[in-house]
């Protein structure tokens, strides 16, 4: 995940130990129930959500991060409940499929 995070120039939100953190696929989805039930373990979950269950959603999926796309803005309290729970999320101005080919393309899945 660091070197993807780098890589990509993602912009980091929040501040969880993500260095050793693997990342295995990706999955586009912003109807919360359905990433709950499709996103695979150490998926970079790529979303334009941004109201505070994306942090409960990512950590019952077991989530790499949660990649924010076309530079949606994230509250304060969202970045505070990630960081308690060790969830971490970035963010780029890309729309969710350039993003998603983007992840592809730099992690090598």
């Amino acid at each position: 995940l660091s070197a993807l995070i780098d890589t990509m120039h993602l912009e980091l939100l929040t501040t969880p130990d993500y260095e050793d953190r693997e990342v295995t696929g990706c999955y586009i989805g912003d109807l919360l129930s359905w990433v709950m039930g499709r996103a695979k373990p150490q998926d970079v979950w790529i979303t334009v959500m941004s109201n505070v269950n994306i942090v409960a959603v990512a950590t019952l999926s077991d989530a790499a991060c949660i990649l924010v796309s076309e530079n949606v803005p994230i509250e304060q309290e969202i970045l505070q409940k990630a960081n308690a729970q060790d969830v971490v999320i970035a963010r780029s101005p890309l729309p969710s499929y350039e993003l998603g080919v983007a992840v592809h393309e730099a992690a090598g899945i």
